[in-house]
């Protein structure tokens, strides 16, 4: 089948009131392997409207991992043998800026990566590839979001900065602050590697960041807390699931979206010459990097 005909299958990252959605049907949780080993959890396969859809619980069903354990890799490159061809990440963040209030939406196109103890690639010694994230970010997936968002009732900025902070405690005052200067919009502490995993795995990838808290540098809001935070979520789960029930159809229906240039951005990426590349590498790249390892 050739790209023009292949039909989209969409793929969400999130927690467990993300994929709780009515009028999902056929549903079933299935093991996919990966060669990075094992996943966060089974994945959640089902149909909306016809259209397939595959969930991904990022920390494991009952929350089970913790943002520095999370197998990245292995999620994004079973992601990819399962046939998704675009994610949507939805994860929890603090605001930095006072008029991102908890509760709203941000559809983030930037990052600033400040994680340290994640592997950030499936590249390696034996095939080295450089991928850029300029943009790191979909914005064609962007720009369906903003658009869902807006007819869904959700008030959602387009555009921010999403600084990765690796965790699992909370920012100091002093970080809060800091980052505040850099100009960045919001913090958390799982999209980072996840968006350069999905830019290295050729899938159009974008961020729906959900405000809960104002991390700890608002003078007139008490220090973030698990409780506070856990409260934003349980009422930003009808928003979140509203989101995705109102974006698919527009995903679906984009005629375009093979022509999209995240789905070629290995193309001139490999720079391994290609009697030096290790087979074993190769054969474990055979899902993320197949399209140009296998011509």
């Amino acid at each position: 089948m050739s790209e023009e005909n292949q039909r989209p299958v969409f793929g969400i990252i999130g927690g467990s009131g993300v994929y709780d959605i009515d009028g999902l049907v056929n549903k079933r949780w299935v093991p996919v392997s990966s060669s990075f080993g094992e996943p966060s959890d089974e994945f959640l396969f089902g149909e909306l409207n016809g259209q397939q859809l595959v969930f991904l619980p990022r920390h494991g069903r009952g929350h089970r991992i913790p943002p520095s354990e999370i197998n990245f890799r292995a999620n994004i490159d079973a992601l990819k043998r399962a046939g998704v061809t675009d994610v949507i990440s939805v994860s929890a963040v603090g605001s930095l800026k006072e008029h991102l209030k908890p509760g709203m939406f941000v559809i983030v196109d930037q990052f600033i990566d400040r994680t340290f103890a994640r592997n950030k690639s499936f590249f390696g010694t034996g095939l080295v590839a450089h991928v850029s994230m300029a943009r790191p970010v979909c914005s064609r997936l962007g720009d369906h979001l903003e658009v869902a968002a807006h007819e869904a009732g959700i008030t959602a900025l387009r555009g921010g900065t999403y600084l990765v902070m690796e965790g699992p405690q909370f920012s100091s005052l002093a970080e809060s602050e800091l980052y505040r200067t850099w100009g960045c919009d919001v913090i958390g502490m799982t999209n980072m590697p996840e968006a350069k995993l999905a830019r290295e795995a050729e899938l159009c990838y974008a961020t729906v960041a959900m405000v809960t808290d104002y991390d700890c540098w608002h003078p007139d809001h008490d220090d973030v807390t698990v409780d506070q935070i856990v409260k934003a979520l349980l009422e930003n789960a009808d928003r979140a699931r509203s989101l995705v029930k109102q974006v698919i159809p527009k995903l679906a229906a984009d005629a375009g979206a093979h022509a999209c240039s995240c789905r070629t951005a290995l193309e001139h990426a490999l720079i391994t010459v290609p009697h030096a590349r290790d087979p074993e590498k190769i054969k474990q790249l055979d899902a993320v990097a197949g399209r140009v390892l296998n011509r």
